[in-house]
């Protein structure tokens, strides 16, 4: 014999209200850490980029007595297998620095000396991603 059941047959409308309002200020929360973690991670990916440029400039300029005249030289040679992609950019487009003095050998000598991004954004800290 079948019973009908009476009474609780599902979710009340002030339940369903009630959890509906609390899943939005949960994810009201948490946006604000996702943007944070999102620029952080791009932040960090840079700092390993413009870290790993730098080392590779300057073995380069310790295996030739110059540095390189474009960042192209750098993959040319074999340094690199290929030039980074600048995380705030999205481009493998560097901001370039060039030497301007004499080298080991005592000429003049000029090159790529350093590398910085073309963002114009500033990081979490304060500073601008082209002053790295």
């Amino acid at each position: 014999m079948l019973r009908r059941l009476e009474g609780n047959r599902g979710f009340t409308l002030i339940e369903l209200m009630i959890v509906v309002a609390i899943i939005g200020i949960l994810a009201t929360i948490a946006q604000p850490m996702f943007k944070t973690a999102v620029k952080k991670s791009r932040e960090a990916a840079l700092k390993e980029n413009l870290f790993n440029l730098r080392s590779v400039l300057d073995q380069y300029c310790a295996d030739t007595g110059n540095y390189p005249d474009s960042l192209s030289d750098l993959v040319d040679k074999g340094y690199i297998r290929a030039l980074p992609v600048d995380p705030m950019t999205g481009n493998n487009e560097w901001n370039v620095v060039f030497f301007s003095g004499e080298s080991e050998t005592g000429e003049d000598s000029g090159g790529i000396f350093d590398v910085h991004s073309f963002s114009e954004e500033a990081g979490l800290n304060g500073v601008p991603y082209s002053e790295w």
